[in-house]
């Protein structure tokens, strides 16, 4: 066995992949061999580290030093300084936005200071490609104990105890809907993953299944035991083929060491998984159509009851959570779920794994503990709005969520605070707006995704969104009237009350929320025909200062339709008739004597 006196960890999640990882190691492996480092330095590919804003992040141990934005040239600076002479890259080490001060140790970064890393602790930190990393890590131990010591009764008891809610966005209790099927009749009963994650912006589960697989692979097995379950499925879409590779790589493996299979570990419990590849309808995120996708059918919700627990796949007890959901059961059982139960608010226990996105500095995956504020995870964690710009909203929960502005940044994370400022928890997507942002156009943007991603079997849904987004059409085009809110609130509230399913259902949160908080600028939309945000093309008017203006023709000579007049060193002018409102002129104009509104 090779001791290494180092080891450089390069993020292998799909951002950093996309960005040039794999380059980055086959580079890394070809400068330590060249300086005959290949024995004492290993270099290891990981998961995502979280800090995607900076990727591709290459990590070297034991020092704990994180280098960002790393591209193959600045493979030899590392090997040639860090690894052979002992010196720290200085150039590639991440920087405080304000102060410009260089962070050289991965745990001193703010970004994950507040964050408390249950579901994401191996994430980074593993190969999810080697079982072996898994296991040496405690990884297996909590089925190990399950098998060994408890009984499925004491397994749901404890995950009761732990006070778990389902983290794809219901919160239902889990030890609950696992009693539920346990105590079910009928035989055989089945265990699923939900790994279709759909919301825009939203990389949660993903990335737990590109960097810890098997921390999935062991939450399933464990609640198969506790359920009375002899099959399970892990419902991923085809989109995410890193995820799928890796999940396949860990089944085998599994497989192959008596984890899965049949008798696991000597204890005459058998229990296979199948990976089943959905063709990324948002829709199938719900679970009935995610069980009539498994089996073959067209992916469209059925009314319920009759309820999974009692009636799922092939009509037989079916129990579905969520990835993140799955995650958390090794450590509950491993540290029981008083430990679980210390973290978090009375109603919301454990941590909270988010997407960070937006108009936000540190753009990623954070962990956190519920009960944390929405202004520690934007501004804290996230480093707060890029360049100078004023926080506007967070839209929480995706396009089933809802818009939260400034007055509700301190409001603490946890299901029942959501829901009652008019958002979701949803599976966890946080996308965060600046003061160049449109509400209008959001709301627009979100219901045109639900819209596109409804099934259309019920006709709330259906037929709803499709006049709601007709509405929001009308007030973005300047062409809407007062009568239209009322209108357009009333519809939303039809909607949420009478779809068949949750994505119809939650699909009118983003007006709700926005009229609820935003609605003066629909008032300006629609009275003034005006944009705030200089978003809506139909409402943009371009014009020129004459006090800023020198008369320079930068902008007439880009103008493509001719709507700018005006002579050498004069004042120029802009004929709104002609003007087809495209920005070029004001992206040239040297003086910024050209404003829209």
């Amino acid at each position: 066995m090779n001791l290494f006196r180092a080891h450089v960890l390069v993020c292998g999640g799909t951002g950093c992949t996309s960005g040039g990882s794999p380059e980055i190691r086959a580079r890394l492996e070809k400068e330590l061999a060249a300086k005959g480092l290949d024995k004492e330095v290993k270099v290891v590919t990981t998961g995502c580290h979280g800090l995607c804003e900076m990727g591709p992040l290459v990590i070297v141990y034991p020092e704990g030093t994180m280098y960002t934005h790393v591209t193959p040239d600045d493979v030899p600076d590392i090997v040639n300084e860090h690894l052979y002479k002992g010196r720290i890259v200085q150039r590639l080490l991440y920087k405080e936005p304000l102060t410009e001060e260089k962070v050289p140790h991965y745990g001193d970064l703010p970004f994950y200071q507040k964050q408390k890393r249950v579901v994401l602790q191996n994430c980074g930190y593993i190969n999810p490609e080697r079982i072996e990393e898994y296991i040496a890590r405690g990884g297996y131990s909590a089925l190990a104990k399950v098998l060994g010591e408890m009984t499925p009764e004491e397994v749901i008891a404890e995950v009761k105890k732990s006070g778990l809610r389902g983290r794809g966005g219901a919160g239902f209790p889990t030890g609950l809907k696992w009693e539920f099927c346990r105590k079910a009749p009928g035989e055989p009963k089945y265990v699923v993953c939900n790994g279709d994650e759909g919301d825009p912006g939203a990389f949660m589960d993903r990335s737990v299944m590109e960097g810890d697989p098997h921390r999935v692979l062991e939450g399933m097995i464990i609640g198969a035991y506790a359920i009375g379950a002899s099959e399970g499925y892990i419902y991923v879409r085809a989109e995410y083929p890193l995820a799928v590779k890796r999940l396949r790589i860990a089944t085998k493996q599994a497989e192959e060491l008596g984890l899965l299979g049949d008798n696991i570990l000597g204890s005459g419990f058998s229990f296979r998984i199948h990976i089943k590849e959905g063709a990324g309808a948002f829709v199938c995120g719900e679970e009935t159509a995610l069980m009539a996708s498994i089996m073959g059918q067209r992916g469209m919700p059925r009314p319920r009851p009759p309820f999974p627990a009692n009636q799922g796949l092939w009509d037989k007890p079916t129990n579905i959570n969520n990835v993140e959901t799955w995650a958390n059961i090794p450590d509950i059982i491993l540290k029981g779920g008083d430990w679980f139960a210390s973290m978090g608010t009375e109603k919301s226990k454990g941590t909270k794994v988010f997407a960070l996105t937006g108009k936000v500095r540190n753009t990623g995956l954070v962990e956190v503990p519920m009960g944390i504020t929405l202004r520690e995870i934007i501004f804290d964690i996230g480093g707060g709005i890029p360049n100078g710009k004023k926080f506007k909203a967070v839209q929480i929960g995706g396009p089933s969520g809802g818009c939260l502005p400034e007055s509700q940044l301190d409001l603490p994370v946890d299901y029942e605070s959501l829901t009652g400022a008019g958002a979701i928890m949803g599976s966890g997507g946080l996308v965060v707006m600046d003061e160049d942002t449109c509400i209008v156009d959001v709301a627009r943007f979100f219901l045109n995704f639900t819209r596109s991603e409804s099934c259309g079997k019920c006709t709330p849904c259906r037929e709803g969104i499709k006049r709601m987004l007709e509405i929001l059409d009308r007030i973005a085009a300047g062409k809407g009237k007062m009568e239209d809110l009322d209108l357009l609130e009333r519809t939303a509230l039809v909607v949420k009350q009478s779809a068949l399913c949750g994505l119809g259902q939650t699909a009118p949160n983003p007006i709700l929320s926005t009229l609820r908080y935003f609605r003066d600028e629909y008032v300006t939309h629609i009275q003034d025909k005006r944009c705030p945000a200089g978003v809506c093309a139909a409402l943009l008017v371009y014009r020129i200062k004459p006090e800023l203006c020198r008369g320079c023709t930068a902008c007439t000579r880009v103008c493509p339709v001719g709507a700018i007049s005006g002579t050498r060193k004069e004042v120029h002018f802009i004929d709104p008739d002609k003007c087809i409102k495209c920005g070029a002129c004001m992206e040239r104009c040297p003086f910024g004597a050209i404003v829209r509104g």
